[in-house]
């Protein structure tokens, strides 16, 4: 285990403020909806920034908490094994650890008292985690001991299993801190226990007690840049620390007269950086010339910039794109780019779209998903400090849809891929036959069957009924709000009629007056109304 090392990328991006949305002030409503967590009987405390090194992280990339850690992927140099070699054969063979093949993957098998393997994790934020180990033994009382940087967390008592190969969960609640640090797995006094996964999941509603999100002060590299002056009015979602932000409006920032940063303390480019907007031939030089413009704004403002997108199967270069031009096109981004906190890595995957240049950085679709791990890897390398954001539509809407999302996540994070959220794009809530029930269902869902945050990237609610907008907006924000595992919302679009095509009337200020939804928001965030 290595020591001194600083905090990078996986981060949780978010922002002060004064905000009373979700139940405070204001005759706010509330959305009944509560954050995933699970309980356990365990008090214990622990956690201590600054004893970690990401560069001894397995692959270079510190695991995500909130998220599952697949226990054959611990640090580097982070083991003790009692044999030489790897006895089970598979999945790394420059290792002394015994890994063995399961049906869906590894596990790190035949340990014995006194080995540890250890794991390089960046906490998003500081508090209560309920963690599930999954791991087998034939037999009792095989106990399995969880510390980090050298304080004790928790002792599991391993389940029992009717035969190895097979696998059950036990679950303990912990205190952890927030940023950088190592947590170490050693094996009690009993030899032979099967481990596969530990995943942590942020306990109660809000996130519960304990700590700063990151960006909210302080000087976590995920979250957002201070204020730089102007205008912006104490921007984020106060007490839950999250952003609200909004779109370009073609490719203007302010918008006649009014000061984006006034109202929306994060912005993502509409189209500005879609990468056939930068350069419209995989031939020709880019032109950034709209995105500096935008990069800038936010770096003067003080609000956080987020990258919409990589690779999509719409709106890239024409031409023959290899990966090196993809490799290239992350990495030139990032130099000219440098504080992006936020990007879609890859977005609105198959059956959705299909980038024309799939086979040729990777392939798999409908397989093993090559071509979107290797874009994560890729955007790592490139940006090391930015959040990676799988992005997608109808995935908190529609039950296939969501589930066929998921299973590609969990593919790509198999395969090393470092998603490290995911988005839903939430255009279709106002939709007739979307019900607030299946919206909740199956945004937990998406949380809990990856371990990931999940941010709102596109939000929009057509109508042109300034009532019935007003009670969707007090339906949904409360909820994204006091959501945990929801970082941020980003809407998409604030002026009516120069919103997105199939939903023009979700803008929220006509006529530069703010419709009812507008002030209503903007009350709840502490932020003036047009």
């Amino acid at each position: 285990m290595q020591t001194g090392g600083a905090q990078s990328g996986g981060g949780t991006v978010s922002s002060g403020g004064t905000s009373s949305i979700g139940g405070g002030s204001g005759g706010a409503l509330t959305s009944g909806g509560s954050a995933s967590g699970g309980g356990g009987n365990d008090t214990s405390t622990g956690g201590a920034q600054g004893c970690a090194d990401a560069s001894s992280a397995y692959q270079g990339t510190p695991a995500v908490i909130p998220g599952t850690i697949e226990a054959e992927n611990f640090d580097v140099d982070g083991y003790q094994d009692d044999t030489p070699g790897n006895e089970g054969g598979e999945y790394r063979m420059d290792v002394d650890v015994d890994i063995k093949a399961f049906p869906d993957g590894h596990a790190v098998g035949w340990m014995t008292p006194g080995e540890w393997l250890e794991y390089t994790v960046n906490v998003q934020e500081a508090g209560r985690y309920t963690v599930t180990l999954r791991a087998g033994a034939v037999q009792a009382g095989r106990t399995l001991e969880l510390s980090v940087c050298g304080q004790a967390l928790t002792t599991l008592e391993a389940p029992v299993v009717s035969d190895w190969g097979e696998m059950d969960t036990v679950e303990a609640s912990v205190e952890l801190s927030q940023g950088l640090q190592v947590i170490r797995l050693t094996v009690g006094s009993n030899r032979d226990v099967d481990i596969d996964a530990l995943t942590f999941t942020r306990e109660g509603p809000g996130g519960g007690s304990g700590g700063a999100s990151p960006g909210a002060g302080g000087s976590d590299t995920g979250g957002a840049p201070p204020a730089a002056g102007g205008s912006n009015p104490g921007t984020g979602g106060g007490e839950h620390g999250k952003f609200v932000g909004n779109i370009t409006t073609g490719n203007s920032i302010d918008y006649n007269g009014l000061i984006f940063s006034d109202y929306w303390d994060q912005i993502t480019p509409e189209n500005a950086g879609k990468w056939g907007s930068v350069q419209g031939n995989i031939s020709n030089n880019p032109n950034w010339a709209t995105l500096d413009a935008i990069y800038d704004y936010t770096e003067k403002k003080g609000i956080i910039f987020k990258q919409h997108a990589f690779v999509w199967g719409s709106q890239q270069p024409s031409g023959q794109i290899s990966e090196n031009h993809v490799k290239e096109w992350m990495r030139a981004f990032c130099q000219r780019y440098p504080n992006t906190k936020l990007i879609d890595v890859v977005n609105e995957p198959p059956p959705h779209t299909t980038p024309s240049y799939a086979n040729n950085i990777g392939g798999g679709t409908n397989g093993n998903w090559q071509w979107i791990t290797n874009a994560f890897k890729w955007a790592r390398e490139a940006c090391p400090n930015a959040i990676l954001i799988f992005n997608d539509y109808n995935n908190i809407e529609w039950p296939n849809d969501n589930q066929h999302f998921i299973d590609i996540t969990k593919t790509v994070l198999q395969n090393g891929g470092p998603i490290d959220a995911l988005g839903a794009q939430s255009h279709d809530l106002d939709h007739g036959s979307v019900t607030f029930q299946t919206v909740e269902r199956l945004l937990n869902k998406l949380h809990n069957d990856t371990g990931l945050p999940v941010y709102i990237t596109e939000l929009d609610l057509s109508t042109t009924d300034d009532q019935q907008q007003l009670t969707l907006y007090q339906r949904y924000m409360p909820f994204f709000m006091e959501t945990d595992f929801v970082p941020g919302v980003t809407i998409w679009g604030w002026i009516y009629g120069r919103t997105w095509n199939q939903a023009p009337n979700s803008g929220l200020v006509r006529d530069g007056r703010s419709r009812s939804a507008m002030t209503w928001l903007m009350n709840e965030l502490g932020r003036p109304a047009p």
